[in-house]
């Protein structure tokens, strides 16, 4: 069958399978997971390290995304029920690897979190500021950053269907203008200039293994797998069923993300020369607050700052339904260990964790933290998380052992390479 050569579904069952609105919804869902941060930082890092770099982590990063998130779902397939990433974990290993690898899956969910939330907060003030709605920053005011990640909380805590209402349109919109932006500028190219000669091999080494996490991030959308497996299983009675359009609406998100992100990111890295590339690093700026001083005109400006603000608020409605799904799996596993599962009022668990989430996520906003910083910094939660431990599990798990193949070693080694980013960082690299 097409969705996977892994996974059996009889060709006859899988022909009958119609893709449906919700099935695109959740191929809606998983694009705007992947349009984040990572999209509007990658053009200012090829434009540091070269287009041939650039390439060079493309074919090594996107092979092992598109391996790791088929076998991801693979993974959470094989499991009798499915409630949520810890408990499918807990079914596989046990209580205590169902604890320490749910908490690994909640700090990668973290980290995007961590980010989007900062993301929001100053960016949404900076817009403000600019279009002359205010005068100064409201992100200067604690108040604001309080009211800005409830609001935002409160329409994701409402499920999926909500975030579908409110994300779907947003995600249309700004995957649109991704490919429009990639299209204007394509006057200003300049292949003389914006095309460097091949580095010395051990620079170009180590600036592929420092370029892989972003070029990984400008596409990934591993987060929203498991809520989209738990949703499949839900409205689907043979589970074969569900895996089967979990992974046809990953692979066809996939496709469609792999196709427009090269056009945007290779457009951008013709059209913006090596010296503004380091000059957004210093600002601490992304690529699309550089496209207005390449292309003057208040259409690109709008452009840039809708998909900018509309990609950070959809991410972060699709990240929140993997953390809350995650931090409610940990938090079960810990309660049940004194409460019965019967006794657990599950609507005060759901409550409490939305307060946790808002108050979490408010306290670090006051930080300030550099966002550049947080994306080097977490790739090795990435590598061990999504990379590694589905891996693991393959090797670990009887159940699991038909998945074995080279793919999955591939995947391994990738992990891997991720986890040494902060590591040649700290080296001065």
């Amino acid at each position: 069958m097409s969705a996977s050569a892994d996974f059996e579904v009889p060709a006859r069952l899988a022909g009958a399978v119609p893709f449906t609105r919700y099935d695109m919804g959740w191929v809606v869902l998983c694009i705007g997971m992947a349009i984040g941060a990572g999209i509007v930082f990658l053009p200012v890092q090829v434009g540091i390290t070269g287009l041939w770099v650039f390439a060079a982590s493309v074919l090594l990063a996107y092979p092992a995304l598109y391996f790791m998130q088929n076998l991801y779902l693979q993974t959470l397939s094989q499991s009798a029920e499915c409630e949520n990433y810890a408990g499918i974990i807990t079914q596989y290993l046990g209580k205590n690897w169902g604890v320490f690898l749910g908490i690994l899956y909640f700090f990668m969910l973290v980290k995007g979190m961590l980010t989007y939330s900062l993301a929001a907060t100053f960016d949404t003030a900076k817009y403000l500021q600019n279009f002359g709605v205010t005068t100064g920053l409201l992100s200067d005011s604690p108040f604001f950053s309080l009211g800005l990640l409830l609001f935002l909380v409160l329409i994701a805590a409402q499920g999926e269907k909500i975030v579908f209402k409110v994300s779907s349109p947003l995600v249309v919109f700004k995957l649109g203008v991704v490919v429009l932006l990639g299209i204007v500028m394509i006057p200003h190219w300049d292949l003389a200039m914006n095309l460097p000669s091949l580095p010395q091999i051990k620079k170009f080494a180590i600036d592929t293994v420092l370029t892989a996490p972003f070029t990984l991030f400008s596409i990934m959308f591993v987060q929203i797998l498991s809520p989209m497996n738990i949703a499949f299983r839900k409205v689907e009675k043979d589970p074969r069923i569900a895996t089967y359009r979990a992974i046809r609406a990953n692979r066809i998100a996939y496709f469609i993300l792999v196709v427009a992100v090269l056009f945007f990111a290779v457009s951008f890295s013709f059209a913006l020369s090596h010296e503004e590339a380091l000059s957004a690093k210093e600002q601490n700026i992304s690529a699309l607050a550089l496209a207005s001083s390449v292309i003057h005109g208040d259409g690109v400006l709008y452009m840039s700052t809708a998909l900018n603000v509309f990609a950070i608020v959809t991410a972060f409605l699709g990240i929140y339904l993997g953390l809350e799904e995650a931090i409610k799996g940990v938090a079960m596993n810990i309660i049940t260990r004194f409460i019965p599962t019967e006794r657990v009022n599950k609507r005060v668990v759901s409550v409490g964790v939305c307060l946790f989430i808002v108050v979490g996520l408010w306290g670090w906003v006051q930080t300030r933290f550099s966002i550049l910083l947080l994306q080097q910094l977490a790739s090795p939660i990435y590598g061990i998380a999504s990379f590694i431990i589905p891996c693991v599990l393959v090797y670990k798990v009887p159940v699991l052992r038909k998945f074995a193949s080279p793919k999955v070693w591939y995947v391994f080694l990738f992990g891997l390479i991720l986890c040494l980013s902060p590591v040649l960082k700290a080296m001065g690299y």
